[in-house]
């Protein structure tokens, strides 16, 4: 039975579950991007997002809560500096989880875990294409008067074309339904 479990204990007492999430956060704060099993990261990503969102307003008392959480000034200084000025506009979601397979040992499922503004490959397949200008087909004032008779020219040679192609479509469809 699951009766009010909160959160995934990760087969570890209370101080070295928090101890663990603390390095592991300083280490994706640090280097943006690291590799642990699925179950870590979806955990991490419960520990770490809030920090985030905390550090958008930099205040020393949000700088005192993210330290008594990541006990590490380089770590602080990094998320209050620039993981801050990459994803500060964001409204959540500041990580991406990535599963990589299964480990060799005890196939527990890996997956790499990272900030999401940081991922450069990323960043450049989801931006959209180059927008192009619509245009349409008519022109507009002295242009708009003279198409027409450059349309009546165009459209004669056009229909005999079309004339011409059409007996020949039609014998073929029926060389293939003869076939069939």
């Amino acid at each position: 039975m699951r009766h009010g479990k909160k959160f995934n204990h990760l087969g570890r007492k209370a101080a070295h579950r928090k101890a663990m999430l603390s390095n592991m956060a300083t280490s994706l704060i640090l280097h943006k991007r690291i590799s642990t099993t699925l179950a870590k990261a979806k955990e991490l990503k419960k520990f770490v997002e809030p920090l985030i969102t905390r550090a958008k307003e930099d205040t020393t008392h949000n700088r005192r809560v993210a330290f008594s959480y990541l006990k590490n000034k380089e770590a602080i200084k990094s998320l209050f500096g620039e993981v801050i000025a990459k994803v500060g506009t964001r409204p959540g979601g500041y990580t991406r989880i990535i599963k990589t397979g299964f480990r060799l040992g005890d196939n527990a499922e890996m997956c790499i875990i990272e900030l999401v503004d940081f991922n450069e490959l990323m960043l450049k397949e989801s931006k959209p294409a180059k927008k192009t200008t619509r245009r349409s087909r008519r022109g507009s004032g002295k242009a708009a008067e003279a198409a027409p008779a450059a349309e009546q020219v165009q459209e004669a040679p056009q229909a005999e074309a079309a004339a011409d192609e059409a007996p020949e479509a039609s014998d073929e469809n029926s060389e293939e339904n003869e076939k069939n």
